[in-house]
């Protein structure tokens, strides 16, 4: 594994088909001392030397008769069943939104014809709408005795259903030209009608509200939720032992343990510094000139191989590890493209496709119904906007210049998929200079860790 981001910047820089500008490889064996202060030591020396460090890959793999690998086990198994239980709340609150939804849209139905009673030309379509839905919905409860009931299974009755719906109030019914037993009946079922239809508006909006809220806390549960869940599943994925199955060192049985680190450290050129001192023509110390330029950046590749011993501190559940550590440092000189594209490729992991999923379960999910969603959480903005823009014809703005506009509609930003894109190539500025300068940076500052490293420990020298 330590050499997966060698051979990545070698398929994405064409500079370093032939391997590094520089390599430099130590060992350090010892039983007795850990690989904590070897690794602190290289960490603090590369800051020292104004590398920005960051790690790259922190694998593990542990011989299944050991003691480390059953700890660890415990403790992904632990991470595991956590992600499980709230990826389970996750599935629930995603239905519940879902329903939640569906019911709000039947409630704006039902709340469109409420509205239309109050516009003059759709109040008749209105009325006759809320008459049916009493008729199957309210009155059908009493049975025999209700309008269709008695409409359809009773004779005398079979005007019944047309008189309730083409009479407007108790008085119009009186007029209607029925007999006395079809008012006896029609007359108090249109007094119903109309107590029905105050109070199951009022209802209805009341239901409708807490609804809404209902929906804005579920969403908001939903996406707290997702958040909650990713760093267990980050934490489970990493406490997983790396199968290595063909690795030498790692028998079943014995307390062994394999250890692969990578770091990279960068360090930003700078072409108006360097033209200054004289490393670059002076043209570039101008800033109409080097703010073109790609960023260049000196980087140090240092790849740990750890084999060693777990050890457990007294009685806590804490190991130390002593063996041999084999240490390489490498020299590129990249640009801001190349470690981009280096990034990207680095984040194609199992774990970013777990974690991808979730974001489909939930962030896609959304997605596709937040139209929805937010036109009934945004609902009371909208509504407001509406009033204010109701008048806003004053004959003196217009002196000013103003005039009514109709509110633009703001699209989505479009995703720039970068991934597919090719890096451009050198230009023959970054070719023969900032590249150039950059990798002499990085192979000098490769000698500089190597041998500080060796000197600090005692170890042969070649300054």
């Amino acid at each position: 594994m330590g050499s997966v981001v060698s051979d990545l910047i070698e398929k994405i820089s064409p500079n370093y088909k032939e391997g590094p500008a520089a390599e430099h490889t130590l060992v350090y064996d010892s039983a007795v001392e850990t690989l904590e202060p070897v690794y602190f030591f290289i960490i603090d020396l590369m800051a020292d030397m104004g590398l920005k460090t960051e790690k790259l890959i922190d694998n593990f793999s542990s011989s299944p008769g050991s003691g480390h690998f059953a700890e660890l086990g415990q403790r992904a198994t632990i991470m595991q069943n956590q992600a499980s239980k709230i990826m389970g709340d996750i599935n629930t609150v995603l239905r519940s939104v879902l329903n939640i939804v569906y019911d709000l849209k039947e409630f704006r139905t039902r709340l469109q014809s409420y509205d239309d009673l109050k516009n003059p030309s759709k109040k008749e379509g209105a009325i006759l709408s809320l008459k049916q839905i009493w008729m199957d919905k309210v009155d059908i409860q009493k049975g025999n005795s209700s309008i269709k009931a008695m409409a359809l299974g009773q004779s005398g009755f079979v005007t019944l259903i047309d008189a309730f719906l083409a009479s407007k109030d108790e008085n119009h019914a009186k007029s209607l030209d029925l007999n006395e037993r079809v008012k006896r009946i029609l007359i108090p079922r249109i007094a119903e009608f109309n107590i029905w239809l105050k109070q199951s508006e009022q209802e209805l909006r009341k239901r409708y509200e807490l609804e809404r809220n209902y929906l804005k806390s579920q969403v908001n549960s939903l996406k707290l939720y997702s958040r909650w869940v990713k760093p267990y599943l980050r934490a489970a994925y990493d406490l997983e032992s790396k199968e290595n199955l063909r690795e030498p060192a790692l028998v079943k049985t014995f307390n062994t343990i394999m250890l692969n680190l990578t770091l990279i450290g960068k360090r930003e050129i700078n072409p108006k510094d360097a033209a200054m001192e004289g490393l670059i023509p002076k043209d570039f110390a101008k800033e109409s000139i080097y703010k073109k330029m790609r960023k260049y950046y000196s980087c140090i590749l240092v790849e740990f191989t750890f084999r060693g011993i777990p050890q457990r501190i007294s009685q806590q559940s804490h190991f130390t590890f002593g063996g041999k550590a084999d240490i390489t440092f490498k020299a590129y000189a990249l640009n801001e493209d190349e470690l981009n594209k280096l990034n990207r490729e680095l984040e194609k992991s199992d774990l970013e496709d777990v974690l991808k999923l979730i974001e489909g379960a939930t962030d896609e999910s959304l997605n596709q119904l937040q139209e929805e969603i937010n036109s009934f959480l945004n609902e009371k903005e909208e509504k407001e906007k509406e009033k204010e823009q109701k008048d806003t014809s004053n004959p003196f703005l217009a002196l000013f210049g103003y005039y009514n506009k109709k509110e633009e509609k703001k699209e989505a930003p479009k995703k720039d998929n970068k991934e597919d894109k090719p890096i451009t190539k050198d230009n023959w500025v970054e070719k023969t200079h900032l590249r150039p300068l950059a990798e002499e940076g990085a192979t000098s500052t490769a000698m500089a860790l190597f041998d500080i490293y060796k000197k600090s420990h005692g170890m042969a020298s070649y300054t």
